[in-house]
């Protein structure tokens, strides 16, 4: 029997894995494809984006996990998932799987050798998608004012647990698509694939550059890479620690996803404002979700990776959906910042001006 192959999609929080997959989905090569997408927060942007677009992913051919990271929770959601996934076998040709940002991928390659699955199923190739442009600034994987305050203490690792996050989703691929590389000069980008080269501890790992997320799907799915079983050659700080004895180290660990609605009158740019200067003042990563704007018959996307934000319309509102700006917002440490109600005051400073 034909195990069915799966592909999965990693990489860091904000880094362009949807904008990938949007593309592969729009442009297929004639292949059914499902979709098991992971998301941090209990608002599925991500899917909902997918959904409501134009690359043909509807509710069948689409699971969404919003309980957190795949990785944390593979034998609760991982196993029942792709079992339900074997129950359409017959109108699926390959799986691709998103994780979150904030994933380990080698527990989902060690649980494709599980006897209920290895029959089944089998990992195409581990693609890890990486942002250019926040490689070029260092907001994603080392955060100015983290470091500057670990290298104040020598007696401090200056490796934070971010860039081993970082490193064990690259040294899992096979494949690691840089993205946005349109937004760097050339010169820059040549100077952030040798840092990722560096990273590398397994010099048969392939770099290529995409815009957009414009990838053939030929480069993407259909490698035969049967990842799941190479695992040794995919190094993990995460198993290293463990095999070491060592359990300092847990990738998700201080990291909280929080969803909320703001009711509170604004206009997109204020709202953008406002959000900057929220990233200033905590470690939030990642902020994405909905703006309403009164008035308007379209809903605006908002997507935030650091101090970088970008909006656009993407349809209109349907009957009896509500009609409200519905955000989550990514970071360390943050559950107990009560952000609706810094975001809200906020706002009435603004709206006051």
């Amino acid at each position: 029997m034909k195990k069915i192959p799966i592909t999965i999609i990693t990489g860091f929080l904000g880094s362009g894995k949807t904008t990938l997959l949007h593309h592969l989905l729009k442009y297929p090569g004639q292949r059914k494809i499902a979709v098991i997408m992971n998301e941090f927060g209990e608002v599925g942007v991500d899917g909902e984006l997918l959904k409501s677009s134009d690359c043909g992913c509807d509710e069948d051919g689409l699971i969404e996990l919003n309980n957190g990271c795949l990785c944390c929770t593979v034998q609760e959601e991982f196993l029942p998932t792709l079992q339900q996934m074997l129950e359409r076998k017959d109108n699926i040709d390959h799986i691709v799987i998103e994780t979150s940002g904030l994933a380990l991928p080698k527990p989902l390659l060690r649980a494709i050798n599980w006897p209920d699955l290895k029959p089944h199923f089998t990992i195409d190739a581990v693609i890890t998608v990486v942002d250019a442009v926040g490689q070029a600034t260092g907001e994603i994987c080392d955060r100015a004012r983290v470091q500057q305050q670990r290298e104040a203490d020598d007696s401090l690792d200056h490796e934070t647990p971010i860039e081993e996050l970082f490193e064990d989703q690259l040294n899992a691929a096979d494949l690691v698509v840089m993205s946005k590389k349109d937004l760097v000069e050339e010169a820059a980008y040549q100077d952030i694939v040798n840092i990722i080269v560096g990273k590398l501890r397994n010099d048969s790992i392939k770099i290529i550059p995409s815009i957009k997320g414009q990838v053939e799907a030929d480069l993407l799915i259909g490698l035969e890479i049967a990842a799941e079983n190479d695992l040794d050659a995919r190094y993990s700080h995460h198993e290293a620690a463990h095999e070491k004895g060592e359990h300092h180290h847990h990738h998700d660990e201080g990291f909280q996803s929080i969803s909320l609605d703001i009711d509170q009158p604004h206009t997109p740019e204020q709202l953008l404002e406002v959000l900057d200067q929220l990233v200033q003042e905590l470690e939030i990563y990642r902020i994405k979700g909905f703006i309403y704007i009164p008035g308007k018959p379209m809903r605006m996307v908002i997507q935030g990776v650091g101090d970088r934000f970008e909006k656009y319309f993407d349809r209109t509102w349907k009957e009896g959906e509500k009609r409200t700006t519905r955000l989550v917002v990514i970071g360390n440490n943050i559950e107990d910042k009560d952000i609706t109600a810094r975001i809200k005051q906020k706002l009435e400073g603004k709206l006051a001006v």
